[in-house]
């Protein structure tokens, strides 16, 4: 993915430092269930400090001199948040299909983009998807990192390839048409991987949340391009997320986000006009797009989010 898709502008005391708020950390009695689980800390108190002590480790990040984030921003607001311990694929709509794709599909490959700290992959897992068939990605390995420290995992007790890179690189994701045969040449070994490009065609479900709105127009729909060629032909292969959204599809003042810019967002209707006809050949995909209203919105021009699918006929 690209390097603006983690956050906004974070809000700086005097002296620079990054403001947090306590309060942001507050998992429900799910998530707090999943990260005992998973981290392998039973005491709240003891939870909670862990976590603070992750979330400040990766504050003091910094990115490399060689990726421009075009937001120009950094720290990520997600992590400022506390955003990596709270549950968002397991309340989309099509997550229960992610699920009984890696349990009926043979080798089912799962893709999940913009992955930051690894939460959804990792409840995926825990949920029953084929630990082996999984594999993440992001543009910074500083990311996957921070994920093993929030976990108290390494790679040799969480296994799952991660792959550091840009959507927007070539070089890494060779942007093609959907396929609608089946590959001519197996699915790649994904240890092996180092780039994203041999999955052309060849993986099952791919996850893609909280990244797309951050992209003018153009680029959502190079993203989306690169997505779908990515998809396996196979009937039920399916692309799924969320991201910010709209009533009527346009270009919004977005002060949450880019203060002083703009952000474009799809409405349900377009989005399905986007992948059923233009990225898809019509009829060849299901479109499923609800707007959601949320919570706490960020300005009374950010209040919806869209949970989507894509599904292969």
């Amino acid at each position: 993915m690209a390097d603006n898709a983690h956050g906004d502008p974070v809000p700086r005391d005097a002296e620079g430092n990054v403001i947090i708020d306590p309060e942001d950390f507050n998992p429900d009695a799910e998530e707090l269930a999943f990260l005992k689980s998973q981290i392998g800390i039973a005491d709240d108190q003891a939870l909670r400090e862990h976590c603070f002590k992750v979330q400040a480790d990766a504050l003091k990040a910094r990115p490399p001199s060689s990726i421009r984030c075009p937001i120009g921003v950094y720290p990520y607001n997600c992590i400022r948040r506390f955003s990596f311990v709270k549950v968002k694929i397991a309340k989309l709509p099509a997550y229960p299909h992610l699920l009984k794709l890696g349990t009926e599909r043979p080798g089912a490959i799962y893709l999940d983009i913009g992955c930051c700290l690894g939460y959804d992959a990792r409840k995926a897992i825990s949920d029953g998807f084929p630990v082996s068939q999984v594999v993440t990605s992001d543009i910074r390995s500083e990311f996957w990192e921070v994920g093993h420290a929030l976990f108290r995992s390494t790679p040799e007790t969480f296994p799952v390839p991660f792959l550091p890179g840009n959507a927007f690189d070539q070089d890494f994701l060779k942007r093609v048409a959907p396929s609608y045969e089946p590959p001519s040449t197996p699915a790649p070994d994904l240890h092996s991987l180092t780039s994203l490009t041999p999955l052309l065609g060849h993986v099952s479900a791919i996850h893609a949340s909280a990244f797309i709105h951050l992209f003018n127009e153009t680029q959502q729909y190079q993203i989306a391009e690169s997505l779908a060629g990515l998809l396996s032909p196979e009937p039920g292969s399916f692309i799924f997320g969320w991201h910010v959204a709209s009533q009527e599809r346009g270009v919004l003042p977005d002060s949450a986000l880019r203060r002083g810019g703009t952000m474009f967002c799809h409405s349900p209707e377009s989005w399905a006009e986007l992948w059923d006809g233009q990225i898809f050949k019509k009829g060849t995909v299901r479109v499923d797009a609800v707007l959601v209203q949320n919570p706490k919105p960020a300005t009374s021009h950010t209040t919806s989010h869209m949970q989507w699918s894509v599904t292969r006929l």
